[in-house]
Order: structure tokens, then C-alpha cells, then sequence
């Protein structure tokens, strides 16, 4: 850290009125027991209070918050033979990166010795076993407190709102790093008049952070605004990579297109280049006319937007879609929350605040009815079912061109029939024999067809009928249901 930095950070902790939550001043070292439950203290606590850092600051009266000096040099302070930093480290659970600085004196007024802790993100910080967290100027043992121990365990995954990439900005830096004229154009919000207002509105949707030396940018915020996602160190795997084959393997590639931008900026180009590489003027279906696009564009761009919206930021691995000549293979680093069985009926996002922004935007559809909208379109096309594969780092969607009803095997026939049951069930309807037939575009005549599919269907355990006990009309519902 630089001087100017330093005394800058100084001047606006000692500022403040009063010790918080996540500030805490000392004149001396007392003991090394202390530090260390500071350290989980305030740590808990910014995380409480949505700060990015806690501070312990030695040399500074904590009534007058007058600079007074201090004799503790944390980075040369002993325990035994072990530096106090290694000492603290070790008894931390889990090990957060925390940082001593003591490099410098306060002008004449003496020496200042700063703790500066990272906010924890998925869990309790504790020390020596035991979690602390701060109330008014107080420390506290978390377990008193249980209402604030769920709020922290609540976070479960690092948030992308809450992880800093880049640091100690000042905001012409942040604008040229981030495109503001894209957040407030897609959100149908006019452009402030000044810089001020924009950083405001940014800090108030977690695309960045403000703290005592300047703004840090957001995962959140790059993501969705970098102007280059390779700006950011972290991000450059996260990169969307569109690859498109020649034939059904990947053993020639026609064309490779990367998408930089972040999310939000990039989408609709991305979107429409991938629908520029899609065949169509082909016959796909009794229903449509032969000069529609061989895929639903409503399908394409809901899978997409599920593709950025639902991957592990933790795995590596880029976002990937890569198009064959019979079928768009679209997949995500990381594996779901829940079942793939249940895409249709339920939702659940590790990235609640990506996904919030992006339908603010109008990129994806409503929680809950975009899977609804996919699956709608696919069967409208008369498509063969959607395929959902789980792997060990990844999760793939897959949507197949159009083949004849006889070109379609078992397997797949039982699918189609499970995902026309749950489309049904949750437009508050019921699949029946006729609904199957029109589904798979089978002649009425052709009747025990469909009846064979809802049979294979009723074996697998996927559907299931829903009066039981006879009637004379058969419906069928999810196994779920």
C-alpha cells in the first residue's frame, strides 16, 4: 500500500463518529487471544453489514479517535518462534486472507498499525473453535446470536456480488472498465448528468463497492458490464465459446466465434450470431410452414441465458455452444442444484443476483417460466425432447433437429411423453392420449402408438395416471406431482 493510500484509509475510519460493527480502534496490543477473536469478530461482522473489510486499527483512542501511536509492529510481533500473522493464521477457521499493514507513521503523530479483514462469504469465521461477531462496540460470542449465524451460513456459496476484482478505483476508472451506457439503456433508466449519479445507482446493485480508498469492481458487475472480460484476471475463462462442426462429431470445426463482453453487453449479438450459424429452410413438422428456422429462437436464447445464469463460477471451464449438423449442444461448468428431471417444474439458481439483473433486463424470461417457454417451443416444432446430461464439472442442454416420428427410439419417445406430462401439469392441464399424439404429430388413427409411448412411459416410473382407481377418461401427471 502507498503512503497517500494509507493515510487516506486512516483519515476516513477515524471520521467516523463512533466504533461499528466492523471498526474497532486500540491504543496497544494487549494479547495475541484478543487479535484473534477480533479477527473472527469482525470478519462475521462485515459480512453482516455487507462491508468488504473489518479494520482493527492500533494507535488510535477509541473515545476521541485521536491519532495517539502505538508501540505494535504486527508484521515483526513474535509468539514464541512464530510471527503473530502465521500464528493467527493457523488458528483461524477457515484461513482468511487478512492483512497487516505497518509500513508507515501517521505524519507526527506516530505510529498506526492496521488489521484489515476480508468480509467472510460462505461461512462463520472462527478462532480457536469459537465464531465471534461484533454488536454496537461490543464482542460477542456468535452462537448467543443465532438469527445473525443463520444470515451468514444463509450465503452458502461465495456471492459474485461480494467477490472484489478490482480494487482502489476511482470512478473514470470504473467507467472505463464497465459500460454504464448499456446498463441504464437496457433497463430503460435515463443516464444521470454526472459521474456521481452513476457510481450511486452501480453501488446500489452491487456491480461495485465503494469503501475508504475508492470503488472495487464486482464479479457481479464485470460479468455483466466488462467492456472485456480479459480486463479481469479471473474472468478470462469465463469467456462464452460458440464452435460450430461440420457434420455430427467434433472432428472438423467450420468456425470458432469467443464472446468477450460481459453478459449483459454481449447477449443479443451473441444470440443472434448463433442463430446466423443455425440451418433453415428446412421441413421440420406438419405444423409449420417450410421456410421456418430449423430451432426456436425462444429455446436458443432461454438455454443460453440459463447457461450464463446457472454455471459454477467456482469450476473451471468455459460456457460453451457448439453447433452440429443435427443438434446444439449448449453446457455450463458445474453441475445443478437440483435433478435434471425437475428443470421443468422447479428453480433454483446459485446466482440469485446474476439472474435478477438479467431478467430486469428482459435477456431471460421470468423465474420459473423459461424452462415452460423452452419446452413449449421444442414440442410447437415438433422436435425431439430436450436432453439434459450431468457430468462430474459440467451440465449439458441438447436440442436435435427435426427427425419423423419413426426415427425416433424408444428412450426418446418416453422423454418426450415425461416433459409433455410436466409441461402439461404446470399450465394447470393434464396429458392425455390425444395431447401425445398431437405432441409427436402421431394420426389419430394411429391411437395405440401413443398408448405404447404412455405405457413404456408408466413402466419407466416417469408419469404416472392420475385417478388411479379408473375412470373413463385417462390423464396422466409428473411422478413428482
Amino acid at each position: 500500500m502507498e503512503y497517500l493510500d494509507f493515510k487516506k484509509l486512516i483519515d476516513a475510519l477515524v471520521a467516523r463518529p463512533k466504533e461499528t460493527e466492523w471498526i474497532e480502534f486500540k491504543h496497544n496490543f494487549h494479547s495475541k487471544e484478543e487479535i484473534g477473536e477480533r479477527i473472527s469478530a469482525l470478519a462475521n461482522s462485515a459480512y453482516l453489514c455487507n462491508m468488504p473489510f473489518g479494520y482493527i486499527v492500533y494507535g488510535v483512542d477509541d473515545n476521541s479517535h485521536d491519532i495517539i501511536g502505538t508501540d505494535l509492529y504486527g508484521k515483526q510481533k513474535m509468539v514464541g518462534n512464530e510471527e503473530l500473522e502465521s500464528w493467527l493464521s493457523t488458528r483461524l477457521n477457515p484461513r482468511i486472507d487478512f492483512e497487516v499493514i505497518d509500513d508507515f507513521d501517521y505524519e507526527d503523530c506516530g505510529h498506526v498499525c492496521i488489521f484489515k479483514i476480508p468480509a467472510t462469504v460462505n461461512r462463520p469465521v472462527s478462532f480457536l473453535h469459537e465464531a465471534y461477531v461484533r454488536v454496537g462496540s461490543i464482542t460477542r460470542k456468535l452462537k448467543d446470536f443465532p438469527a445473525k449465524e443463520a444470515k451468514i451460513w444463509k450465503g452458502g456459496q461465495k456471492a459474485l456480488e461480494k467477490i472484489l476484482l478490482k480494487k482502489g478505483l476511482s470512478s473514470q476508472e470504473v467507467l472505463t472498465l464497465l459500460s454504464a451506457e448499456t446498463y441504464f439503456d437496457m433497463m430503460h433508466i435515463p443516464l444521470p448528468q454526472d459521474t456521481k449519479g452513476i457510481m450511486e445507482r452501480f453501488v446500489s446493485e452491487s456491480l461495485i463497492q465503494q469503501d475508504e480508498v475508492g470503488y472495487s469492481i464486482t464479479e457481479l458487475g464485470a460479468l455483466l458490464f466488462a467492456k472485456s472480460l480479459g480486463d479481469f484476471d479471473g474472468l478470462k475463462r469465463k469467456v462464452v465459446r460458440v464452435i460450430v462442426y461440420k457434420g455430427k462429431s467434433k472432428l472438423e470445426t467450420i468456425r470458432e466465434q469467443v464472446f468477450d463482453k460481459g453478459y449483459a453487453i454481449g447477449f443479443e449479438s451473441m444470440v443472434s450470431w448463433i442463430n446466423s450459424q443455425l440451418p433453415a429452410n428446412e421441413e421440420i413438422g406438419q405444423a409449420l410452414r417450410k421456410d421456418a428456422r430449423m430451432y426456436p429462437e425462444i429455446a436458443i436464447r432461454e438455454l443460453v441465458a440459463n447457461m450464463l445464469i446457472h454455471q459454477d463460477f467456482a469450476e473451471q471451464g468455459f460456457p460453451m455452444v457448439e453447433i452440429y449438423s443435427d443438434r446444439i449442444e449448449i453446457s455450463n461448468p458445474g453441475q445443478p442444484l437440483i435433478s435434471v428431471e425437475r428443470f421443468i417444474d422447479e428453480y433454483q439458481s446459485r446466482n440469485d443476483s446474476l439472474a435478477d439483473i438479467m431478467r430486469r433486463m428482459g435477456i431471460c424470461e421470468e423465474k420459473g417460466s423459461g424452462m415452460d417457454k423452452t419446452i413449449f417451443s421444442i414440442e410447437l416444432f415438433q422436435l425431439p425432447p430436450l436432453r439434459f446430461q450431468v457430468q462430474e464439472s459440467r451440465t449439458t442442454a441438447t436440442v436435435f433437429s427435426y427427425r419423423k416420428f419413426a426415427d425416433i427410439d424408444k428412450n426418446e419417445r418416453v422423454r418426450a411423453c415425461y416433459q409433455h406430462a410436466c409441461l402439461r401439469y404446470v399450465s394447470n392441464d393434464k396429458m392425455n392420449n390425444q395431447s401425445l399424439r398431437a405432441r409427436l404429430g402421431i394420426e389419430d388413427k394411429n391411437y395405440p402408438m401413443a398408448s405404447r409411448i404412455i405405457k413404456d412411459a408408466l413402466e419407466a416410473r416417469v408419469i404416472k395416471e392420475e385417478n388411479p382407481d379408473g375412470g373413463s377418461r385417462h390423464n396422466y401427471i409428473p411422478y413428482w406431482a
